[in-house]
């Protein structure tokens, strides 16, 4: 039998890990749509590690179980009726336990739930985003020992980026399937589901039922569950008066409509002992829930100063409206609440722009012998790039330039940390292998899963000009003397992937009017609406266009060219250009 495909031998070098990486990083992020994301993933997970049996097993709160929502090589019958409780096997136990789980043969195993009779070797890899379960990558072979403890600690670097984007689709799956809910509530209730201001929704819904039904006082009542009462939201009279503030569920005919979960019709309040006085002269009484999928979140109550003024037909018709307004009323609360999170959102983005302008560099320093200009474009409030100088005796600089993983928050939070280890190994010069090797062991120690920095490290001597490179998987600069362009090949690993890791560095002698250009990948990854990628080819001809201008110039000609290349398409990453003349 051929032995199996180990890890080590699918990946030759530490480039392809990360290229696999980034190729696993945009499968994730090419769609929302949850069935397309899971074929997108699936194929580049199995690329890496084969199985006779694959699934993506899903986490349902509801039915407090994992489902199959992808597969390989499991029987339909199967895919259909299986509901494995947390605990339960192989996966139930990765998903109790949110650790792997690695059998190297499942007939030692008691707990194993067999799905083939070949199988031997087992690997379940929990997905956890947001601090909750989102399901368990599952691989299953016919070769005993088949998966290695290498295997599962690449899967669940990549389970930990996998998880959040399921998350999102599955989100955004359930916001669609509400999409479509109020478009169909708009056409049933006639408009009124299409406001999502509530005070005016609930205005709309109270003229809409006094066109069907008259009425002398018209009160919506939200219940608070936690207290169980029902308090008054809205009411609309045809005399001055607030009415109730609030009634306990166990009390009055709106009680009764919300605890028995029925429309209640009061004929004569007088005789009936239900009744709670909210208003004088009041005869009659129509209260119905309001029902959102078998849940009451309130009673639409409405009032006449008439003896028996609401029929049958009457409490039917209302009956019939009951659950449109409860979905109207719901999703304006929600858009409220969402509107509310944005905002406060909002306001913590500017706060943390504001914050990340004072951590980097507000501009350039005056470096001996180096004219620097740079220029950064996030793509949202707060960036994932990072930069910094550090300046020393006898005409000697360092520069760092790099980019952390992901996007959003949690990339620049995690680029403020490189930064403020930086600021401190920065403080003594020393080269720039060393530093990159310090600033590894420092990540490292303090792990944050599936996260990493691209990082470039350079120290600079001015009396020679002499410029040492070190590389932790950015992009190497581009130096350009006169119209020739010198690509400096320098690889390294990225800083806190991997324990204890060497960085190579190389020596440059530049000579006075070379120009030295750094970008982030954000730059040379840009798409036009076609779905072109800008590319290196296109920046060094940018590059060479710019001609003998100043680095302030070099760097807006270079800004321009891509904002010209992008035209109408969205600006997806980070960009960030560091532009440096020889003196």
């Amino acid at each position: 039998m051929t032995a199996p495909v180990r890890r080590r031998d699918r990946f030759r070098n530490r480039a392809e890990l990360l290229d696999y990486l980034l190729e696993v990083t945009s499968a994730t992020s090419e769609t929302l749509e949850l069935d397309k994301l899971l074929g997108s993933v699936a194929r580049s997970i199995t690329r890496a590690i084969p199985a006779q049996l694959f699934a993506i097993l899903l986490y349902s709160e509801r039915r407090q179980g994992l489902r199959i929502r992808y597969s390989i090589g499991h029987r339909q019958e199967l895919i259909d009726r299986l509901l494995i409780p947390l605990g339960d096997g192989v996966t139930g136990r990765a998903a109790a336990t949110r650790e792997p789980v690695l059998v190297r043969d499942v007939r030692q195993e008691p707990g194993y739930l067999n799905a083939l009779d070949a199988v031997r070797c087992e690997m379940a890899i929990p997905m956890i985003a947001r601090d909750k379960l989102v399901g368990v990558i599952d691989f299953q072979s016919t070769t005993v020992g088949d998966y290695s403890q290498d295997d599962v600690s690449l899967m669940r670097l990549i389970a930990s980026r996998i998880a959040g984007a399921l998350d999102n689709a599955r989100m955004h799956r359930r916001m669609d399937a509400q999409h479509r809910t109020l478009r169909t509530l708009t056409k049933i209730s006639q408009g009124f589901s299409s406001i999502l201001d509530v005070d005016e929704l609930l205005r709309r819904v109270a003229e809409s039922v006094r066109g069907l039904v008259d009425y002398d006082s018209f009160t919506i009542y939200l219940l608070d569950e936690v207290k169980q009462v029902l308090r008054n939201r809205f009411t609309l009279r045809s005399e001055p008066g607030d009415g109730l503030e609030e009634i306990a569920i166990s009390l009055g005919v709106t009680g009764s409509a919300a605890r028995l979960r029925k429309p209640m019709r009061v004929e004569d309040t007088l005789a009936d002992p239900r009744y709670i006085e909210s208003h004088p002269n009041i005869r009659s009484e129509v209260a119905v829930p309001l029902l959102l999928r078998d849940r009451v979140i309130g009673v639409m109550d409405l009032e006449s100063s008439r003896l028996n003024h609401y029929s049958i037909d009457h409490m039917r018709s209302l009956a019939l409206l009951g659950p449109q307004i409860a979905s109207a009323i719901e999703n304006a609360r929600l858009y409220e609440e969402i509107a509310e999170r944005e905002r406060r959102m909002e306001r913590d983005l500017q706060a943390a722009r504001k914050l990340q302008s004072l951590l980097l560099p507000s501009e350039a320093p005056e470096i001996a012998r180096l004219e620097i200009s740079v220029r950064l474009q996030p793509a949202r409030e707060i960036s994932g790039d990072l930069f910094d100088f550090f300046e020393y005796e006898n005409d000697q600089a360092a520069i760092v330039f790099g980019d952390s993983s992901g996007k959003g928050a949690a990339a620049a939070l995690y680029a403020a940390l490189v930064g403020g280890l930086l600021r401190s190994l920065g403080r003594r010069p020393r080269p720039p292998g060393q530093l990159l090797r310090a600033l590894n062991n420092n990540l490292t120690e303090r792990r944050a899963e599936a996260q990493y920095v691209t990082l470039l490290a350079m120290f600079w001597d001015a009396p020679s000009r002499k410029l040492t490179i070190a590389n932790a998987g950015g992009l190497p600069p581009i130096i350009c003397r006169g119209d020739q362009l010198l690509d400096l090949e320098a690889e390294g690993v990225p800083v806190g992937l991997l324990e204890k890791r060497e960085y190579d560095e190389l020596e440059a002698q530049l000579l006075p009017g070379d120009l030295i250009v750094l970008t982030s990948d954000g730059i040379l990854d840009a798409l036009n609406p076609e779905g072109l990628e800008y590319g290196r080819d296109r920046l060094a001809k940018a590059i060479r266009a710019s001609g003998p201008g100043s680095p302030q110039e070099v760097a807006a000609a270079i800004h321009r060219d891509v904002e010209a290349f992008r035209g109408d398409a969205a600006q997806f990453d980070d960009q960030t250009i560091l532009v440096m003349r020889v003196t």
